[in-house]
């Protein structure tokens, strides 16, 4: 019995010490964006899941450029919550791959840029949701499959009715 008390608290005392060793083995995931905006116009794209503090540096084909500079590489500090953004602008439409690298940690996000003549975004912000079919043909349809439930109802009722009797 004492052998088994012995074992369960080896176990449990391993156990509470294993815990934070795996929780402090666990790397940064970082994560990047995925913008939209037209030609000319300018996108921020915030980067996150990096070490605090610490130095970054965003790299972008040629198209791009990214904050005010016409640079292909930029650096700047990640703040207290391990994030940074890049403000970029294309002059040329296509899809674009910005990669911002900070204390090892790797994170891609992803420009779309359309032409000047397409809109980036919707016209008010709100996703298009429901049917394009009139309400009164889908209240018809309801109303005519309920009646049908009905009906069978009735029939069966009926039948039975007449069987017993």
């Amino acid at each position: 019995m004492f052998r088994r008390i012995l074992a369960a608290a080896a176990i449990a005392v391993a156990a509470v010490i294993a815990v934070p060793v795996a929780a402090n083995a666990v790397g940064y995931t970082a994560q990047g964006p995925t913008v939209t905006e037209a030609v000319g116009g300018s996108a921020d794209l915030t980067f996150s899941g990096f070490p605090a503090n610490t130095p970054s540096t965003a790299t972008a084909p040629d198209a791009v450029t990214l904050s005010v500079l016409k640079a292909s590489t930029f650096s700047r500090p990640t703040d207290a919550n391990g994030s940074v953004t890049y403000t970029a602008t294309a002059s040329q439409p296509g899809t674009y791959t910005i990669t911002v690298t900070a204390g090892g940690v790797v994170a891609t996000g992803t420009l779309t840029v359309l032409p000047a003549d397409s809109e980036a975004g919707g016209d008010d912000g709100l996703s298009a949701t429901g049917y394009d079919a009139p309400v009164l043909a889908i209240w018809i349809a309801g109303g005519a499959l309920l009646l049908g439930a009905a009906i069978v109802v009735v029939v069966t009722s009926v039948r039975r009715s007449r069987n017993r009797g």
